[in-house]
Formats: C-alpha cells, structure tokens, sequence
C-alpha cells in the first residue's frame, strides 16, 4: 500500500481551504476596484463641470428625501444664497449621485436675470448614496452642499 494518493488529497484540500480563504479579499479588492472606479467617474463629472476649482461648503440649501421610497423619482430641490445680481449670481447649478452609473445627474445654466438661483427636479438614484451639489458663482467660486439618501428601490439599470 501507499500513501500516495493520500498525499495528494491532503494536498488538493489544503490548496482548496487556500483558495476558500482568499476568497473574501478577492471579492474585497473587486469592491475596492469598483468604488475606486466610481469615485474616478464622480472626479471627473466634477472636475468636467467646474474645472479643479475647489469647492467650499456652504451658501446652498439642500433638500433631499432621507429615505426615498422609488429610487426612479428622488425630489430634490436647491436654492443658492446669492441676491442674483449683476455683481454676485450663481452662473450655474450640477448635481452629482457618488453611487450612480453615471454620477452626472443634472446641470442647470442660469443669469443674473432670474429672481433666485433655485432649481428642483426629481433624479433617479441607483442605491444609497450621497448627493452633491456644486454652484458655480460669477465671480469664480465654487459653493458645495451634500445629503445623504437612503433607497428603498433603486431607480437605475446599470
């Protein structure tokens, strides 16, 4: 008698508990690379909207649903504290989804003509996820806002 087959079995399941070990850090590192590749999509809807500017909180009040029932129809509304006038107006208004397929949800273009830089709109959410609003201001700057929506039922086919 010999042991070889037996050698080979003990062989074949320690190879086979490697494998079942790595498992959770294959599929770690596929999640990693796949929020590193949303969070490169999300930089450059942004940095395609507003150039490297770099955006400062405040100035825009954000509402958005907590919790949205139908991730097809997420309300949200943005109105930027500025007295839109010729010397000081929002230019222009961006939403970004950080989780969506497309994080790019929206650009609105406005004048010092409108009584107030606000915007609302329903956008599709594709999970829970983080929206971001940038305005762009005459004079250059950069003003951000961000809410954080949970989603019953995602909105978006990826």
């Amino acid at each position: 008698m010999t042991q070889v087959p037996c050698a080979a079995d003990r062989r074949a399941v320690l190879m086979g508990a490697v494998s079942l070990a790595a498992l959770p850090w294959t599929a770690f590192a596929a999640r990693a690379d796949a929020n590193a590749d949303g969070d490169l999509a999300l930089r450059a809807a942004i940095r395609e909207a507003v150039g490297d500017r770099q955006a400062v909180d405040g100035g825009i009040a954000l509402r958005a649903p907590a919790l949205a029932e139908n991730g097809g129809q997420v309300p949200i509304s943005v109105l930027v504290d500025t007295p839109q006038t010729p010397a000081d107006h929002a230019v222009a208004i961006h939403i970004f989804a950080t989780r969506n397929p497309t994080p790019g949800v929206a650009s609105f273009r406005l004048t010092e003509k409108l009584g107030r830089a606000e915007v609302q709109t329903r956008i599709r959410l594709a999970q829970e996820q983080t929206v971001i609003v940038l305005a762009q201001m005459n004079d250059g700057r950069v003003l951000r806002a961000a809410a954080d929506v949970r989603v019953t039922t995602g909105g978006c086919l990826t």
